[in-house]
């Protein structure tokens, strides 16, 4: 099948189609498109990506942040480096009281 760009973009696998089920995890292409992935550090993408993932449809989340650098396999200094990055960069707004972290 082809479109108007000439891309066949029929699923491979039709009876495995993502949909959302339960909680919301959205990428936006423009992370690649604005080069702010190139710009992010290895443990910075993973931590962007894991808030995505955890976060509400509002990109809220309430991980606590010894859990998240548990979760990332991270000890907590190299965690806090990579969430302060993400912060100076606005990718993501974190505030202490309730570990209230919003993907922006």
């Amino acid at each position: 099948m082809s479109t108007a760009r000439g891309f066949d973009r029929t699923p491979i696998h039709a009876d495995r189609v993502r949909s959302i089920d339960g909680s919301f995890a959205f990428v936006p292409h423009r992370l690649l498109r604005d080069g702010f992935w190139a710009s992010l550090h290895r443990d910075e993408l993973l931590l962007y990506l894991l808030l995505v993932l955890v976060a509400d449809r509002q990109g809220m989340s309430f991980y606590a942040d010894d859990r998240l650098a548990s979760i990332m396999r991270l000890v907590l200094d190299d965690f806090l480096h990579a969430r302060t990055a993400l912060v100076h960069k606005d990718l993501v707004a974190y505030a202490p009281a309730g570990h209230r972290y919003q993907v922006l």
